[in-house]
């Protein structure tokens, strides 16, 4: 009986495994975006909305990862995204360039206008290290800067990513911000109640417990 028992539970770790691979959330989006350093090299009224493939909605993640080499000790490469329903309602990240690496998070809402959530004007970034922002219905907005959280769970309702910008530069008559490199984003979102086999691993561990008060009571008579 007990080689029974072990068996079962070795069964459940070896299925458990099978199944999270092959079956995936049917309302998964990943798009990755590849941005060239001459995109940054212009001013925010000049910078186009880019509008993406899908419409990230409910819960979405944007994994930043900055590999650009910078022109002038001024230069900025700031990263938009837009919300669907309300071009003017949109999240920032800028990063800045070496030594100082600056690093701030602003959003700006129908309610609150523009406003600055996070600002570090040292070492507020680190290239060896990707900045994250994640974002659900529920929980709001966080932002991790590659080392650690500088922004959680904000409160900014509903939003759902539709496109994005990007700029560098302060005025039109400012040496080039970025020199070379390329800026990568991913945008991966979801809706985790599509999963069907979210709950599996503790559907097999539910079972095995019943299976070992079974054996037990039977044992014990």
């Amino acid at each position: 009986m007990k080689y029974f028992f072990l068996g079962i539970l070795f069964l459940g770790f070896l299925i458990t495994p099978a199944f999270a691979q092959e079956q995936t959330n049917p309302s998964l989006l990943i798009e990755n975006l590849e941005i060239s350093a001459e995109k940054f090299n212009t001013v925010l009224r000049n910078a186009p909305l880019i509008p993406l493939d899908n419409v990230h909605t409910l819960s979405w993640q944007v994994t930043l990862d900055n590999n650009l080499l910078y022109a002038n000790p001024n230069g900025n490469a700031v990263f938009r995204i837009y919300d669907k329903e309300d071009n003017n309602e949109f999240i920032e990240v800028g990063m800045g360039s070496q030594p100082d690496y600056k690093f701030w998070v602003a959003v700006q809402t129908p309610d609150e206008g523009y406003v600055v959530v996070h600002r570090d004007l040292d070492r507020g970034w680190y290239p060896q290290a990707k900045s994250i922002v994640s974002y659900t219905d529920r929980a709001g907005l966080t932002v991790n800067n590659g080392a650690r959280i500088v922004v959680t769970n904000l409160d900014i309702g509903k939003f759902e990513i539709e496109s994005y910008s990007v700029h560098g530069m302060e005025g039109s008559t400012d040496p080039p911000a970025v020199n070379s490199g390329i800026y990568l984003a991913e945008i991966l979102s979801g809706d985790p109640g599509k999963n069907m086999f979210a709950f599996f691993p503790f559907a097999v561990a539910a079972g095995v417990g019943i299976l070992v008060g079974t054996l037990y009571l039977t044992k014990r008579r």
